[in-house]
């Protein structure tokens, strides 16, 4: 992974789509078939994976980056057979697949249960604290007061603010699992009732898809 000129993470991620974009077209030329249930394996093993390594740390904020990259996977369920004319949405929802954006925030809400129970260091430095109405919550620490706008803009992207938004958008009773095993099974069961319904040509700032813009009134008409 390389991080740019510019302390962003464009450099990469335009390498790491890419180099899944090649690994894409050699699954498709080299595997005939085009059966879903293989397809999807091994579109998930050789090429997913290669677009969510390390997601955390480099996750996009940027229209155009977060558009570049679930383009891959428009392209793959575009080729699968019987899907060509559904649009993404329904594609997604026939393989069974989440959008690349929603699976990057759920990568970042594991995290943070890691980082809260010890699993992994909290090199963020987040701070939690319990509250009797919405259980173990995330604090976000401060940047300094002398940084320029661009550090701001960058910081505002970075897990370190990203990860207590996302966790603070997760139910008390999902948070309260007592494993992890528990606790994936949970956020995915929440996960699983709101839509899922990423940026297309024509994005709108109105219209995220992003867990961190979810509240139910506002996305029930959706």
């Amino acid at each position: 992974m390389m991080v740019s000129s510019d302390l962003t993470w464009s450099g990469h991620i335009g390498s790491m789509v890419s180099n899944a974009r090649s690994k894409l077209s050699w699954v498709f030329s080299v595997f005939r078939t085009r059966d879903r249930a293989v397809m999807t394996t091994l579109y998930k093993s050789l090429v997913r994976s290669l677009l969510e390594y390390c997601c955390p740390l480099w996750n996009p904020s940027k229209v155009a980056e977060i558009q570049l990259i679930e383009g891959v996977q428009r392209t793959f369920t575009s080729r699968v057979s019987g899907l060509k004319n559904l649009n993404y949405r329904e594609r997604l929802s026939e393989l069974k697949l989440m959008s690349l954006q929603r699976r990057r925030e759920r990568y970042i809400i594991l995290m943070m249960w890691k980082i809260l129970h010890n699993v992994v260091p909290n090199s963020s430095d987040i701070q939690f604290k319990t509250t009797p109405r919405h259980g173990v919550v995330a604090v976000i620490p401060p940047l300094s007061r002398s940084s320029s706008l661009h550090n701001q803009s960058l910081y505002d992207g970075s897990f370190t603010v990203i990860g207590p938004k996302l966790w603070n958008k997760v139910p008390q009773t999902v948070k309260a699992a007592e494993s992890f095993i528990k606790f994936k099974c949970s956020l995915s069961d929440f996960l699983a009732l709101i839509p899922d319904q990423p940026p297309v040509a024509g994005y709108s700032s109105s219209w995220t898809n992003s867990l961190v813009d979810y509240s139910p009134t506002r996305w029930s008409d959706i």
